[in-house]
């Protein structure tokens, strides 16, 4: 039997047996359990729960029956608001132990439904006629293999509701077994699918997929390349999907492999708190990194002077000028493709001061950041808003703003962007 401590990033329970750490899926903090070592290590052990001895008051009942064998979700088992207390606790943990700081606040969580959440999904498919046909789902959890899903609690349910329709129109396809992937994309309003495709379409294929459209009110896309190569089938207009920020007013348009957040309700929640904690001033110039499509860039915009966002992928870029034009605020931004791991310090410098700065990097961090340091110290801004998606990244650099850079941590809070995962997203502040 093993008495579990904590959980790690994974959310598998932790616990120590003879010496050694042993990784427990399945398992919460205070239970004790009865498992099985799936997988040895020098240093740790992983093991699956087999009994639970004594429960934690944490624990709940999965709402999905494939929670378990879908890799999809990790946290199911565990309550909703108890998931968040978790998250928060490895945000603090994560910024003690790597970055050795504490936030002077605490923010309240950014929280929003826990199910019917997920506007984007990639959604593996293989044929195998051992299970009966063609499977539609995402990957088992550790293992390449698809799941054998009936339905999904995260999506919505629209798109919960086409699981089994999908097997049967990819089934019904003369390229089966060369088509790998659907991506999801779901606006207010109108869904998209992207089927990614190894060969072309024949016409009896492209008859079926024409039916599926009109009788499930769905938007196909063919993608035959990377994210950049699709194309509307049948060729139409290319617009369509869109989400909104309500409290500026904005309506966002995509395309269906832009980066967008996942989490439409949470998205907006975030944005709002986000421009308010960057507190933008009339007179303000502001810098908004890794902007993207200008999630940020736009409601910053209806505050301040004017707003520089700045992106490397270019076709973002020109997403989010022509978003600026939609709305009229083309006078008030400017947008810069650049790759921010690479920006040096004479390209930073060329982009004038800054009164304060927003920054929403991948999980590998802001690198851009170092050449904030090397500004002479009234130049630099006073106050940087940082969201993050990973908290070791977070908390390195944070590290660097606040032990090298002179800035204070301020606050700090998770945002529940991904329900029932390990996911931390949060956001800080520094001055």
């Amino acid at each position: 039997m093993l008495e579990i401590e904590s959980l790690d990033l994974e959310a598998r329970g932790i616990a120590r047996h003879d010496g050694k750490v042993v990784f427990v899926r399945g398992a919460l903090p205070g239970e004790v359990v009865r498992a099985q070592v799936v997988r040895r290590k020098p240093r740790f052990d992983v093991a699956e729960t087999v009994e639970v001895v004594r429960e934690s008051p944490m624990r709940a009942v999965p709402a999905c029956p494939h929670f378990g064998v879908c890799g999809g979700c990790a946290m199911q088992h565990v309550q909703p608001r108890a998931q968040v207390s978790i998250k928060q606790r490895v945000l603090e943990d994560t910024l003690w132990h790597v970055g050795r700081l504490r936030p002077a606040q605490m923010l309240a969580p950014i929280v929003g439904p826990a199910f019917g959440y997920r506007y984007r999904a990639r959604l593996s498919v293989r044929h195998v006629p051992r299970k009966g046909g063609v499977l539609v789902g995402f990957h088992e959890r550790g293992s390449s293999y698809v799941a054998d899903m009936q339905q999904c609690e995260v999506l919505p349910p629209r798109v919960s509701s086409l699981l089994i329709p999908l097997r049967r129109l990819v089934e019904s396809l003369s390229l089966r077994d060369r088509l790998p992937q659907i991506e999801v994309s779901l606006g207010e309003d109108r869904l998209a699918l992207v089927l990614r495709i190894l060969q072309p379409l024949l016409p009896e294929d492209e008859a079926h997929l024409r039916a599926f459209a009109q009788h499930h009110a769905v938007d196909f896309w063919l993608q035959t390349g990377g994210p950049d190569k699709i194309e509307p089938f049948p060729p139409a207009r290319r617009d369509g999907l869109h989400y909104a920020l309500p409290e500026f007013g904005l309506r966002m348009p995509f395309l269906p492999t832009d980066f967008t957040q996942v989490n439409h309700q949470i998205n907006a929640v975030l944005v709002n708190r986000a421009v308010g904690l960057l507190d933008p001033q009339a007179h303000d110039r502001i810098a908004d990194l890794f902007c993207g499509l200008g999630n940020f860039t736009l409601p910053i915009a209806t505050r301040a002077r004017e707003v520089v966002g700045i992106e490397g992928s270019a076709s973002l870029v020109r997403r989010a000028e022509q978003g600026a034009r939609d709305h009229g605020l083309q006078d008030k931004t400017r947008f810069d493709v650049a790759n921010l791991f690479e920006l040096d310090a004479e390209h930073w410098k060329a982009l004038g001061d800054f009164d304060r700065l927003l920054v929403d990097p991948p999980r590998e961090g802001a690198h851009a950041l170092a050449q904030v340091l090397s500004l002479p110290g009234n130049t630099r801004p006073s106050r940087i808003v940082y969201v993050s998606c990973n908290p070791a990244t977070l908390a390195r650099d944070a590290a660097i703003l606040v032990h090298e850079g002179g800035w204070t941590l301020k606050q700090a809070g998770v945002i529940n962007m991904f329900p029932h995962t390990a996911h931390v997203e949060s956001i800080a502040v520094f001055e």
